[in-house]
Order: C-alpha cells, then structure tokens, then sequence
C-alpha cells in the first residue's frame, strides 16, 4: 500500500485531475517508506550497539566477581535452594533441577554449607559438583557468557527496528486518516451549499 502511493507520486503530479490531498498523501507515504528503510534500520543497529556494550560489561563484571567452587554433596534436601549449576552439566531453560546440601570453600577458604540447586544427575552424598560462587562464597547463578550477551544485543536491535517500523507506519495511517477526515468534511461543506439548489434549472443565475 505505501510502495504504491509512493509509485504513484510522480503520475499524481502530472494528472490534471490530481488533487492536492492525493499528493499530500503519496508524500507521507514516501517519508514512512524511507523511515522504514533507512531510519529503523539505523536505530535498530544503534540500539544493539548500545545494549552489546552494557551486555559485554556485565560479562567481564559477574566474571570478575563470581569463581567456580567446588561442593560436596551431604544430602538431599527439600528446602529453598541457593542459586548454583554445574558447569559441566547440560542446562537449559525446562531442565530438571535438584535440591542439595552441600559443602565448599567460599573464596576466602572459609568453609560453607547450604542447599543448592544443581541440573546434574549425579547427587548422591560424596559427589563433587562445581558451584558458582561470589566474593563471599555465596551461591550465585552462573554468569552470562559473550556469547549470550550478543544473542540478547541483537534481538533488541532487531525489535527496536521493527517496533520503529511499525510506528513509521502507524504515523503513516493516522495522518491519511486525519486528512482524510479534513477532505470529507470541506465535501460536506460544499455539499450543505450547493445540495438546496440540486437539480433546480437555472440554479446560480
């Protein structure tokens, strides 16, 4: 619909029947064109800059502040458990995760004990598993990898496109709109004048 009106421009121009409304809105139709092209992209790409760089700053952050350490497990338990996954084990979002006691080293040396989560399989008491801790040895969720954070930087960009696209357009239909209530009210006007005399022979001498 906008790349026809935009097509049209030119034909619109040299029609002796063209009326100003219709080029009026074949050139809304070529500014929304041309924000949908250029500028979402554009912004797009700059919004999934911006969010890489914080992104990449909180990967060297957690991974300065949080260290691997090694627990054992004591037993299992049905408590609220600390934030800790295996790095080794395979994790994702709907995986099974269970409830253990378990004892480590914080950073310090200081010895620890508590209930952790963990996705490995292997929990019998005497197993070792590899918890993420902080500074002060406590349980903390694993940090976010490069990786990750490129993976979440490029969809913001890419949904800051498409929503800067979708408005481009939006603002395209509203102001159609809007003109298009301007042009039927003048032809009410025009209408509530010469209506009366409709028809009558002789009308306006």
């Amino acid at each position: 619909m906008t790349v026809r009106a935009v097509l049209e421009i030119r034909r619109w121009r040299r029609n002796p029947v063209c009326r100003p409304t219709d080029l009026h809105e074949a050139w809304v139709a070529l500014a929304a064109l041309l924000l949908m092209v250029l500028a979402a992209p554009a912004l797009g790409w700059q919004v999934g800059s911006l969010t890489d760089d914080a992104l990449q700053q909180t990967v060297r952050a957690q991974h300065e502040q949080r260290h691997l350490a090694a627990a054992v497990v004591v037993r299992a338990s049905s408590g609220t458990s600390r934030f800790a996954q295996d790095p080794e084990a395979a994790v994702t979002e709907g995986s099974m995760r269970t409830s253990v006691m378990a004892d480590w080293r914080a950073p310090d040396g200081t010895a620890r004990t508590g209930t952790v989560s963990t996705a490995s399989t292997l929990t019998a008491p005497g197993t070792r598993i590899r918890i993420w801790t902080d500074d002060r040895g406590n349980p903390v969720m694993r940090p976010m990898d490069t990786s990750t954070a490129h993976t979440h930087a490029v969809l913001a960009g890419i949904g800051a496109g498409l929503v800067a696209g979708a408005l481009a357009e939006i603002a395209r239909r509203g102001v159609v709109w809007r003109m298009m209530q301007r042009r039927y009210a003048r032809l009410d006007r025009a209408w509530a004048e010469v209506g009366p005399d409709w028809g009558r022979t002789g009308t306006g001498s």
